[in-house]
């Protein structure tokens, strides 16, 4: 289905195809892993973690420390879940993994690994740039009176050319694409969404971009059961494309989207942790 975009003119392109982790394309097939063969691999694909190290924080000005050596690593198109008790520290990490605050001490980067398991190259700080987060009721901070200028809001303004107008649309109508609102007008007023097209409008604003680390603060909260069952359809597909981390109370919904899990004691102590449902 075509955009209309006021001033942009109409752009079809189909939605962004999905590759089965199973499957791979046939420049790459002789040198990825085939994971349904019975016997271990001796050979690794290259790929990447989102890794944290030893990350401590403590707000300044006090001296009581809100995390403590925190440790954890995120293979990519991967999905990491985090829990734990309210008032635990779950929303500190997330803020200094969004850049919102610094940690005290620590690194949090992307590594990337070679053929033989090791570093092949130094690791990239993960800047705010490369990180999008949808955080929790996040409709409640909607400010714009349609669909388009939601998902657009805080794009560069400057006058471009029309290649550069095209790149913006072609992202657009990929994150439109990804998340399933192909049927939505977008002269639509957002508040007027569903709570569960609220959810997907907050994903593709976050998904224009495409982040290196997709974060998640209670992606079911407030919505009721279908909605809660559409997005969990929806981050199952998207887990495909990227990595996300989540930190939620609804263990059970996630369950069979999680890859590695964390617990986060009180005190901001994170330990690895699978769930028990």
């Amino acid at each position: 289905m075509a955009l209309k975009l006021s001033g942009w003119g109409a752009l079809e392109s189909p939605p962004l195809p999905v590759t089965p982790k199973s499957s791979s394309s046939s420049s790459s097939s002789s040198s990825c892993l085939n994971f349904r063969t019975p016997r271990p691999p001796s050979v690794k694909c290259d790929y990447s973690c989102f890794e944290v190290r030893d990350v401590s924080y403590r707000p300044p000005g006090t001296e009581m420390s809100l995390l403590k050596s925190v440790n954890f690593s995120l293979p990519e198109k991967s999905f990491g879940l985090i829990f734990g008790r309210s008032g635990s520290g779950k929303t500190t990490l997330l803020q200094l993994l969004a850049g919102l605050s610094k940690p005290t001490s620590g690194s949090i980067h992307i590594q990337r690994y070679g053929n033989d398991g090791n570093p092949n190259q130094s690791p990239e700080p993960l800047t705010p740039e490369r990180v999008g987060i949808v955080f929790q009721f996040p409709e409640r901070y909607f400010m714009a009176d349609n669909v388009l200028e939601e998902v657009t809001f805080g794009w560069p303004r400057q006058r471009g050319d029309l290649q550069f107008k095209e790149h913006l649309a072609l992202r657009l109508q990929r994150a439109i694409n990804w998340v399933g609102l192909n049927g939505i007008s977008l002269d639509k007023d957002p508040h007027t969404l569903s709570g569960g097209y609220k959810r997907r409008l907050a994903l593709a604003i976050q998904l224009v971009q495409i982040p290196d680390l997709l974060i998640l603060d209670e992606p079911l909260a407030g919505l009721d059961w279908k909605a809660r069952a559409d997005v969990v359809k929806l981050l199952k597909h998207l887990k495909k494309e990227l990595t996300i981390l989540a930190v939620s109370h609804d263990l059970k919904e996630l369950a069979t989207l999680v890859d590695r899990s964390w617990s986060m004691k009180m005190g901001g102590i994170l330990k690895e942790e699978p769930l028990r449902l």
